[in-house]
């Protein structure tokens, strides 16, 4: 499959500090294995899968181990993240593509993921349309988000992120998270992403000035949207 890309709308890595882009998988993965435990579809051997956003193909490689799917895809905008990503999946059924465009992919998709992306992106009624898109009828998008402005961190967040990151930062509340799916005929549903296992935590650290801090957000400031396409 060829994917549409603008040279225009990509980058190397997401981090402005390449080095620090490896850091992402394992540090995701605690995250990752709980939302794979939260969605309904615990037989996804006949389906083909997405992740919008998926830096170096960590969430799909462990989605396979945990629940196998017939076939997977991942696109990303960080070129050489998606080049590491290739080189990672050895024998797994999974292609992954620096793309812009999905029109590609229209209606071949059952479930789709995205992990902390949907806050970096300028059009959220875009992507949405996107989705629309590439869903087939029924299909479902998972997107998990905490990055939002009634998150009580997304004041101190807005400019740490923004200052290690090559992606723009937006600000969006949930509810235009909400509306612009609701917009473009999906049916929508959310729920506290409800992380409740223990949780990494180093002294000093950027995003989480009190212990209390890393607890409670991916707890309770973490969203799961579970988007749905409906059926004719």
């Amino acid at each position: 499959m060829t994917a549409t890309v603008d040279a225009r709308q990509t980058y190397a890595t997401w981090h402005k500090a390449p080095e620090n882009e490896a850091q992402m998988g394992a540090a995701h993965a605690p995250y990752w294995r709980h939302l794979i435990n939260l969605i309904t579809e615990t037989d996804l051997s006949d389906k083909t899968v997405f992740d919008f956003g998926c830096n170096r193909g960590g969430f799909l490689r462990l989605l396979h181990d945990l629940r196998p799917f017939r076939q997977g895809v991942g696109v990303d905008i960080a070129r050489e993240s998606i080049e590491v990503a290739k080189s990672l999946r050895g024998t797994l059924p999974i292609d992954y593509a620096v793309a812009t465009d999905l029109t590609p992919w229209a209606d071949q998709i059952d479930v789709a993921f995205s992990y902390e992306v949907m806050y970096l992106l300028p059009d959220l009624a875009h992507h949405a349309a996107e989705l629309y898109r590439v869903l087939g009828e029924g299909g479902v998008y998972y997107a998990v988000i905490g990055c939002h402005t009634d998150c009580h961190l997304w004041p101190l967040w807005r400019t740490v992120i923004a200052d290690t990151s090559n992606a723009p930062v937006q600000d969006y509340a949930p509810e235009d998270y909400l509306e612009a799916f609701v917009a473009q005929g999906f049916s929508v549903s959310v729920r506290k992403f409800g992380f409740d296992e223990f949780v990494p935590i180093t002294p000093g650290s950027r995003y989480y000035p009190k212990i209390i801090d890393a607890v409670v957000y991916p707890a309770d400031d973490k969203l799961v949207f579970r988007i749905v396409k409906p059926r004719r």
